[in-house]
Protein backbone atom coordinates (compact mmCIF):
# COMPACT_ATOMS: atom_id res chain seq x y z
CA UNK A 1 0.00 0.00 0.00
CA UNK A 2 2.21 2.40 -0.99
CA UNK A 3 -0.28 5.33 -1.07
CA UNK A 4 -0.46 5.14 2.79
CA UNK A 5 1.66 7.29 4.33
CA UNK A 6 4.29 5.73 6.89
CA UNK A 7 4.43 7.45 10.68
CA UNK A 8 5.86 6.18 13.62
CA UNK A 9 4.55 2.76 15.68
CA UNK A 10 1.88 3.72 17.71
CA UNK A 11 3.13 1.89 20.38
CA UNK A 12 6.59 2.73 22.15
CA UNK A 13 8.45 2.99 25.67
CA UNK A 14 8.42 6.77 25.46
CA UNK A 15 6.43 7.80 28.23
CA UNK A 16 4.85 11.31 27.48
CA UNK A 17 4.91 12.95 30.99
CA UNK A 18 2.80 16.04 30.48
CA UNK A 19 -0.16 13.59 29.95
CA UNK A 20 1.04 11.62 32.64
CA UNK A 21 0.57 13.83 35.33
CA UNK A 22 -2.37 15.71 33.72
CA UNK A 23 -3.89 12.46 34.13
CA UNK A 24 -2.51 11.69 37.52
CA UNK A 25 -3.54 14.84 38.89
CA UNK A 26 -7.09 15.15 37.42
CA UNK A 27 -7.66 12.05 39.33
CA UNK A 28 -6.65 13.16 42.25
CA UNK A 29 -8.86 16.14 42.05
CA UNK A 30 -12.22 13.97 41.00
CA UNK A 31 -11.20 11.71 44.49
CA UNK A 32 -11.76 15.12 46.59
CA UNK A 33 -14.89 16.31 44.23
CA UNK A 34 -16.60 12.98 46.12
CA UNK A 35 -16.10 14.59 49.51
CA UNK A 36 -18.35 17.59 48.52
CA UNK A 37 -21.06 17.08 47.16
CA UNK A 38 -24.32 18.41 46.41
CA UNK A 39 -27.20 18.37 44.25
CA UNK A 40 -25.87 21.65 42.53
CA UNK A 41 -22.25 20.31 42.19
CA UNK A 42 -24.04 16.87 40.89
CA UNK A 43 -26.18 18.86 38.04
CA UNK A 44 -23.26 21.10 37.01
CA UNK A 45 -21.67 17.63 36.30
CA UNK A 46 -24.25 15.83 34.82
CA UNK A 47 -24.56 19.33 32.28
CA UNK A 48 -20.92 19.30 31.26
CA UNK A 49 -20.82 15.57 31.18
CA UNK A 50 -23.68 15.63 28.59
CA UNK A 51 -22.27 18.62 26.48
CA UNK A 52 -18.74 17.19 26.36
CA UNK A 53 -19.51 13.59 25.74
CA UNK A 54 -22.78 13.50 23.78
CA UNK A 55 -22.60 16.89 21.92
CA UNK A 56 -19.27 17.42 22.11
CA UNK A 57 -17.16 13.48 21.44
CA UNK A 58 -20.28 11.50 20.16
CA UNK A 59 -22.31 13.62 17.84
CA UNK A 60 -19.19 16.27 16.94
CA UNK A 61 -15.94 14.55 16.52
CA UNK A 62 -17.05 11.29 16.14
CA UNK A 63 -20.40 10.75 13.85
CA UNK A 64 -20.55 14.07 12.37
CA UNK A 65 -16.60 14.86 11.59
CA UNK A 66 -15.25 11.46 11.67
CA UNK A 67 -17.58 9.69 9.48
CA UNK A 68 -19.51 12.19 8.13
CA UNK A 69 -22.60 10.36 9.19
CA UNK A 70 -24.57 13.88 8.68
CA UNK A 71 -23.93 17.60 7.77
CA UNK A 72 -24.67 20.50 9.59
CA UNK A 73 -23.82 24.38 9.02
CA UNK A 74 -21.23 25.59 9.51
CA UNK A 75 -21.35 27.46 12.59
CA UNK A 76 -23.39 24.36 14.21
CA UNK A 77 -20.26 21.78 13.57
CA UNK A 78 -17.96 24.36 14.77
CA UNK A 79 -20.49 24.18 18.11
CA UNK A 80 -20.31 20.90 18.39
CA UNK A 81 -16.64 20.93 17.95
CA UNK A 82 -16.06 23.45 20.78
CA UNK A 83 -18.47 21.32 22.65
CA UNK A 84 -16.34 18.38 22.37
CA UNK A 85 -13.11 20.27 23.55
CA UNK A 86 -14.59 20.60 27.02
CA UNK A 87 -13.97 16.49 27.15
CA UNK A 88 -10.27 17.35 26.92
CA UNK A 89 -9.80 14.56 24.34
CA UNK A 90 -7.54 16.67 22.02
CA UNK A 91 -8.40 18.92 19.96
CA UNK A 92 -10.96 17.85 16.77
CA UNK A 93 -8.22 17.22 14.18
CA UNK A 94 -5.92 15.62 16.48
CA UNK A 95 -9.03 13.02 17.39
CA UNK A 96 -10.43 12.57 13.78
CA UNK A 97 -6.96 11.24 13.03
CA UNK A 98 -6.35 9.07 15.49
CA UNK A 99 -9.75 7.52 14.91
CA UNK A 100 -9.20 7.41 11.08
CA UNK A 101 -6.20 5.90 11.96
CA UNK A 102 -7.88 3.40 14.33
CA UNK A 103 -10.72 2.13 11.62
CA UNK A 104 -8.04 1.65 8.94
CA UNK A 105 -5.61 -0.37 10.84
CA UNK A 106 -7.94 -1.83 13.13
CA UNK A 107 -6.70 -4.31 16.05
CA UNK A 108 -3.23 -4.33 14.12
CA UNK A 109 0.18 -3.00 15.18
CA UNK A 110 -0.65 0.74 13.36
CA UNK A 111 -4.13 1.00 15.15
CA UNK A 112 -3.64 3.47 18.29
CA UNK A 113 -5.04 1.66 20.99
CA UNK A 114 -5.57 -2.23 19.94
CA UNK A 115 -6.80 -4.45 22.34
CA UNK A 116 -4.14 -7.26 21.04
CA UNK A 117 -1.40 -5.54 22.80
CA UNK A 118 -3.32 -5.80 26.17
CA UNK A 119 -6.23 -4.40 28.00
CA UNK A 120 -4.55 -1.70 30.03
CA UNK A 121 -2.71 -0.65 26.80
CA UNK A 122 -6.05 -0.18 24.72
CA UNK A 123 -7.43 1.37 27.78
CA UNK A 124 -5.44 4.24 28.40
CA UNK A 125 -1.71 2.69 27.94
CA UNK A 126 -2.03 4.20 24.46
CA UNK A 127 -1.64 7.97 25.74
CA UNK A 128 0.55 7.68 28.27
CA UNK A 129 3.13 6.14 25.69
CA UNK A 130 3.52 6.16 22.26
CA UNK A 131 2.39 8.84 19.55
CA UNK A 132 -1.43 8.30 19.06
CA UNK A 133 -2.18 11.67 20.94
CA UNK A 134 1.13 13.53 19.16
CA UNK A 135 -0.21 13.65 15.54
CA UNK A 136 2.55 14.86 13.37
CA UNK A 137 1.11 17.65 10.67
CA UNK A 138 1.94 15.21 7.93
CA UNK A 139 -0.09 12.53 9.50
CA UNK A 140 -2.93 14.71 10.06
CA UNK A 141 -3.05 15.91 6.77
CA UNK A 142 -3.18 12.40 5.09
CA UNK A 143 -6.08 11.57 7.52
CA UNK A 144 -7.85 14.44 8.10
CA UNK A 145 -7.04 16.45 5.07
CA UNK A 146 -11.18 18.02 5.01
CA UNK A 147 -10.04 19.87 8.92
CA UNK A 148 -7.07 20.38 7.67
CA UNK A 149 -8.28 22.92 5.61
CA UNK A 150 -10.39 25.00 7.91
CA UNK A 151 -8.93 27.62 9.81
CA UNK A 152 -11.11 27.22 12.43
CA UNK A 153 -10.26 24.23 12.99
CA UNK A 154 -7.02 24.29 12.97
CA UNK A 155 -6.92 27.45 15.69
CA UNK A 156 -9.39 25.15 17.74
CA UNK A 157 -7.32 22.26 17.60
CA UNK A 158 -4.40 24.40 18.93
CA UNK A 159 -6.20 25.67 22.08
CA UNK A 160 -8.37 22.80 22.93
CA UNK A 161 -7.65 23.32 26.23
CA UNK A 162 -9.31 27.01 26.64
CA UNK A 163 -12.72 25.45 27.31
CA UNK A 164 -12.50 23.31 30.01
CA UNK A 165 -10.70 26.54 31.62
CA UNK A 166 -13.54 28.95 30.76
CA UNK A 167 -16.30 26.71 31.84
CA UNK A 168 -14.16 26.12 34.96
CA UNK A 169 -14.12 29.94 35.60
CA UNK A 170 -18.12 30.01 35.14
CA UNK A 171 -18.32 27.24 37.49
CA UNK A 172 -16.31 29.04 39.86
CA UNK A 173 -18.54 31.98 39.72
CA UNK A 174 -21.83 30.27 39.97
CA UNK A 175 -21.14 27.62 42.90
CA UNK A 176 -17.52 27.70 44.55
CA UNK A 177 -14.64 25.29 44.00
CA UNK A 178 -16.63 22.57 44.90
CA UNK A 179 -18.69 23.05 41.64
CA UNK A 180 -15.61 22.97 39.53
CA UNK A 181 -14.25 19.83 41.16
CA UNK A 182 -17.46 18.34 40.03
CA UNK A 183 -17.98 20.05 37.07
CA UNK A 184 -14.43 19.49 35.02
CA UNK A 185 -12.51 17.07 37.07
CA UNK A 186 -14.93 14.19 38.45
CA UNK A 187 -17.08 14.84 34.62
CA UNK A 188 -13.76 14.45 33.19
CA UNK A 189 -12.63 11.44 34.51
CA UNK A 190 -16.01 9.67 33.85
CA UNK A 191 -15.77 11.20 30.43
CA UNK A 192 -12.68 9.81 30.10
CA UNK A 193 -13.10 6.82 31.08
CA UNK A 194 -16.57 5.67 29.80
CA UNK A 195 -14.64 6.88 26.37
CA UNK A 196 -11.40 4.69 26.49
CA UNK A 197 -14.15 1.47 27.61
CA UNK A 198 -15.52 2.17 23.97
CA UNK A 199 -11.67 1.43 23.15
CA UNK A 200 -10.89 -1.35 25.60
CA UNK A 201 -13.97 -3.24 26.45
CA UNK A 202 -15.84 -3.12 23.49
CA UNK A 203 -13.45 -4.69 21.63
CA UNK A 204 -13.38 -7.74 24.15
CA UNK A 205 -16.59 -8.25 25.57
CA UNK A 206 -20.49 -7.86 24.07
CA UNK A 207 -21.88 -9.49 21.60
CA UNK A 208 -21.39 -9.26 17.73
CA UNK A 209 -24.08 -8.96 15.34
CA UNK A 210 -21.75 -8.81 12.60
CA UNK A 211 -18.82 -10.71 11.38
CA UNK A 212 -16.29 -8.38 10.69
CA UNK A 213 -13.04 -8.35 10.57
CA UNK A 214 -11.99 -7.41 14.34
CA UNK A 215 -12.83 -8.24 17.47
CA UNK A 216 -15.25 -5.47 17.80
CA UNK A 217 -18.76 -5.81 20.42
CA UNK A 218 -21.43 -4.64 20.78
CA UNK A 219 -21.97 -3.56 24.73
CA UNK A 220 -25.53 -2.50 26.23
CA UNK A 221 -23.36 -0.76 29.24
CA UNK A 222 -20.82 1.06 27.70
CA UNK A 223 -23.82 2.43 25.21
CA UNK A 224 -25.43 3.57 28.45
CA UNK A 225 -22.01 5.50 29.57
CA UNK A 226 -21.34 7.61 26.47
CA UNK A 227 -24.82 8.65 25.27
CA UNK A 228 -24.82 4.99 22.41
CA UNK A 229 -21.14 5.01 21.53
CA UNK A 230 -21.61 1.57 23.04
CA UNK A 231 -23.10 -0.71 19.74
CA UNK A 232 -18.88 -0.84 18.22
CA UNK A 233 -19.83 -4.07 16.46
CA UNK A 234 -22.56 -2.38 14.71
CA UNK A 235 -20.51 0.82 13.96
CA UNK A 236 -17.78 -0.87 12.64
CA UNK A 237 -19.45 -2.66 10.26
CA UNK A 238 -20.95 0.58 9.05
CA UNK A 239 -18.63 2.95 10.15
CA UNK A 240 -20.44 6.16 8.16
CA UNK A 241 -23.31 5.46 9.95
CA UNK A 242 -24.99 8.02 12.12
CA UNK A 243 -27.14 5.16 13.78
CA UNK A 244 -25.31 2.61 16.20
CA UNK A 245 -28.42 1.30 17.89
CA UNK A 246 -29.82 -0.90 15.11
CA UNK A 247 -32.17 -2.30 17.01
CA UNK A 248 -35.33 -1.67 19.61
CA UNK A 249 -33.42 -2.28 22.54
CA UNK A 250 -30.20 -0.84 21.61
CA UNK A 251 -31.10 2.69 23.10
CA UNK A 252 -28.70 5.46 21.04
CA UNK A 253 -29.36 9.03 23.03
CA UNK A 254 -26.73 10.58 20.11
CA UNK A 255 -29.08 9.11 17.49
CA UNK A 256 -31.96 10.26 18.68
CA UNK A 257 -30.81 13.88 19.40
CA UNK A 258 -29.44 13.85 15.39
CA UNK A 259 -32.50 12.73 14.48
CA UNK A 260 -34.35 15.63 16.49
CA UNK A 261 -31.29 18.15 14.77
CA UNK A 262 -32.95 16.92 11.48
CA UNK A 263 -36.57 17.84 12.25
CA UNK A 264 -35.49 21.81 12.90
CA UNK A 265 -33.39 21.66 10.47
CA UNK A 266 -29.88 21.78 11.74
CA UNK A 267 -28.94 18.20 10.32
CA UNK A 268 -29.08 17.11 6.60
CA UNK A 269 -28.08 14.36 4.61
CA UNK A 270 -28.17 12.02 7.31
CA UNK A 271 -27.32 8.60 6.51
CA UNK A 272 -28.24 5.77 8.59
CA UNK A 273 -27.98 1.96 8.04
CA UNK A 274 -31.13 -0.21 8.48
CA UNK A 275 -31.86 -3.57 9.67
CA UNK A 276 -35.03 -3.91 8.19
CA UNK A 277 -34.04 -2.84 4.93
CA UNK A 278 -31.31 -5.47 4.86
CA UNK A 279 -34.07 -7.67 5.31
CA UNK A 280 -36.09 -7.13 2.85
CA UNK A 281 -33.28 -7.26 0.15
CA UNK A 282 -32.34 -10.60 1.36
CA UNK A 283 -35.52 -12.40 1.53
CA UNK A 284 -36.18 -12.57 -2.55
CA UNK A 285 -32.64 -14.33 -2.06
CA UNK A 286 -34.12 -16.75 0.45
CA UNK A 287 -36.93 -17.05 -1.93
CA UNK A 288 -34.77 -18.04 -5.03
CA UNK A 289 -32.89 -20.33 -2.79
Amino acid sequence: MQNVLQFQQAKSNKIQWVTLSAVIIIHLLAVWALFTFSWQNLLAAAITWWVAGSWGIGMGYHRLLTHGGYKTPKWFEYFLTVCGTLGLQSGAITWVTTHRIHHAFTETENDPHTPRDGTFWAHVGWILQGTAQNQTEATMRRYAPDLMKDKFHLFVNKYYYVTPIVVGVILFAIGGWSMVLWGIFLRQVIGWHSTWLVNSATHLWGTRRFETHDDSRNNGLIAALTFGEGWHNNHHANPRSAKHGLAWYEFDVNWLQIKALEKIGLAKKVYAYELEKEKVQAEPLREAA
